[in-house]
């Protein structure tokens, strides 16, 4: 098949892989002659792959192009982008007798080596690339003859969607969405393109916001998968491998993962790390080689260490002592996730031993590293320093008790965006399970420089590794563990999540903050829930719910307004403010009775 027959359509697909991996062949947003023989071409939006030519030429000679994904203000392509913003020139023979040219470009020593994700031979060397520069082409380029050659997973762009009144926050939603896509063609979850290697934590939020915008769960399994045997160094990394099996279930429903891994489940636990009250610590002489066995190092003498945040200058001055706050907050999480995934497998003794392990910790854990006079967390014993990163994580976990909300939320909010792109996942979690909806949609609608907003200010059209290159010097521009967004508007700002595995039913608790309108479209495995939101006054609001064929779902309204519910036009009365709502249409009418 010749490029020319492919680029007369926008994107033309090609199944590679038994249907895993896709080929999208790119047509260019616009060409500019910039000189003689010189040209621009922008393809709107940063890809993996490489560039595809259909020239040809008069008589030989040679061309030079530019790729990368920066631009100068001058109409060329960025040759000193900085970070890891990518960047290569490529010098290509051309002749009268060949019109079909496909780059060839260079590997990069340090992702195209162990320990980074090897690609199939048959994708050849590619970088993600927005832009193109050709110079000394001597005939008219049009967009018939050049297109981008872009790899990633099998990803249906129609399986979900986003609008609101929001046009920020609508333009963060495409943003994340589309990162989900360009990142995945490792076929792997990877922490961008400097190292192409899987990390925990990066995976974490790449599941969640893969599961928000498309209904393909094998990407994620294999990557779970990869975890068992390849961990990496961060405590609470290794702590988030329960994460990443049980909403594994939650979603898909298949409880084969949970069930075949449940012992190295158990053991990245690290329940054998806890002292007499409950707490953990790797400083302790229980990180021993035996443990670091048991969690899947092959180099058993490599020991963990604790990370809070990354970079370090994203930790608000965080202190770092034995007895960590941030970890041991983790530790609590993991052991209630631990719990439920035992409940799940009918181990009783197990879901009653984790629960309890859970309980001790989150009393020790207030008792302990709680600092009853300001009423926040300090970061760990013996500390006397209180960060985000103390509160945000106690609060997302569900560790705080509800008489010490209103100082822990306080505190937080004190402090902004204080914390990285990867920690404002459960910032955002704690703000919206904490009644705070406003403040979290004002967090990811901000257009400041610690916002999502700015990594499109910047230039990028996939979620970067930091908020700004000023805070991560080698940062990229390809980091999918800066798109929180993707998830939390549907799970949080939408409320949208199994209420059992697999979808069997639905949760939906909206908080629309101080959005007037919005619509959703969130893929399941039983097809997809539609969800619409208008604000009609201050008095009414109309939620619009289409659940599949054998969906039903619990609609969650809040407890804190005094109000009459209609369902279809009849009154419902909610049952722990839960309203039923059964397959197919349901509108669900709110009227404040004061």
């Amino acid at each position: 098949m010749s490029v020319k027959s492919i680029v007369l359509l926008p994107v033309f697909l090609m199944a590679m892989s038994g249907g895993d991996f896709q080929i999208s062949l790119i047509k260019p947003q616009t060409i500019r002659q910039t000189a003689k023989n010189r040209y621009f071409v922008d393809f709107g939006k940063d890809a993996f792959g490489t560039l595809a030519l259909n020239i040809t030429p008069s008589r030989p000679d040679t061309l030079i192009i530019h790729l990368g994904e920066k631009c100068t203000g001058a109409g060329a392509v960025d040759r000193n982008p900085g970070g890891t913003i990518r960047y290569q020139k490529i010098v290509l023979p051309v002749n009268p007798s060949q019109s079909e040219y496909v780059l060839q470009l260079q590997p990069d020593q340090r992702n195209t080596n162990p320990p980074a994700v090897a690609l199939p031979d048959s994708f050849g060397v590619i970088m993600p690339f927005r832009y193109c520069e050709i110079e000394n082409l001597s005939i008219p380029l049009t967009g018939e003859m050049i297109c981008q050659k872009t790899f990633h997973y099998a990803f249906n762009d129609e399986a979900s969607s986003f609008t609101s009144s929001d046009t920020v926050l609508n333009q963060v939603w495409d943003l994340c969405k589309y990162t989900m896509k360009a990142t995945s063609f490792c076929g792997l979850y990877i922490d961008g393109d400097r190292e192409r290697i899987p990390y925990e934590a990066d995976a974490l939020i790449n599941q969640l916001g893969h599961y928000a915008v498309d209904n393909n769960y094998s990407l994620a399994r294999r990557t779970n998968e990869y975890f068992l045997k390849h961990p990496t160094w961060p405590t609470e990394w290794i702590l988030q491998t329960a994460f990443l099996f049980y909403y594994d279930y939650l979603y898909t429903g298949d409880i084969s993962p949970i069930a075949e891994n449940y012992e190295a489940l158990k053991a990245k636990s690290l329940t054998v790390l806890a002292r007499e009250d409950g707490l953990i610590s790797t400083k302790s002489g229980k990180l021993t080689d035996e443990v670091m066995g048991s969690i899947g190092f092959s180099d058993r003498s490599y020991r963990i260490r604790d990370i809070v945040d990354w970079p370090g200058e994203e930790r608000d001055g965080y202190e770092l002592t034995d007895i960590n706050t941030v970890v041991n907050a983790f530790y609590y999480k993991n052991l209630m996730l631990m719990s439920e995934i035992a409940g799940y497998l009918d181990k009783k003794e197990d879901q009653k031993l984790f629960a309890e392990k859970a309980e001790t910790v989150k009393n020790a854990l207030n008792r302990k590293l709680f600092d009853a006079k300001k009423g926040i967390y300090l970061d760990g014993e013996n500390s006397g320093h209180s960060s985000i990163h103390a509160n945000l994580f106690p609060l997302a976990f569900g560790l705080v008790p509800d008489k010490h909300l209103p100082s822990v939320t306080g505190f937080i909010k004190s402090r902004g965006m204080a914390c990285s792109v990867y920690a404002a996942q459960f910032l955002l979690e704690g703000l919206y399970g904490s009644g705070e909806a406003g403040y979290a949609q004002s967090l990811m609608a901000s257009t400041g420089e610690r916002s999502w907003w700015n990594m499109i200010r910047e230039g990028s059209t996939i979620t970067m590794e930091a908020w700004g290159m000023k805070y991560k010097a080698n940062g990229d521009w390809n980091h999918a563990w800066g798109a929180a967004p993707a998830n939390i508007i549907t799970r949080c700002l939408w409320g949208i999540t199994p209420a059992s595995p697999g979808f069997a039913r639905a949760r939906i608790c909206p908080q629309p903050g101080n959005l007037k309108s919005s619509s959703i479209k969130v893929p399941t495995l039983k097809g997809a829930i539609h969800a619409d939101y208008k604000l009609i006054s201050n008095k009414f609001k109309v939620y619009t719910i289409q659940l599949p064929p054998d969906m039903g779902a619990d609609f969650v309204v809040s407890p804190d307004e005094d109000v009459t519910v209609f369902v279809n036009n009849v009154a419902a009365k909610p049952t722990k403010n839960i309203i039923s709502l059964n397959p197919g249409l349901n509108r669900i009418t709110i009227k404040k009775d004061k």
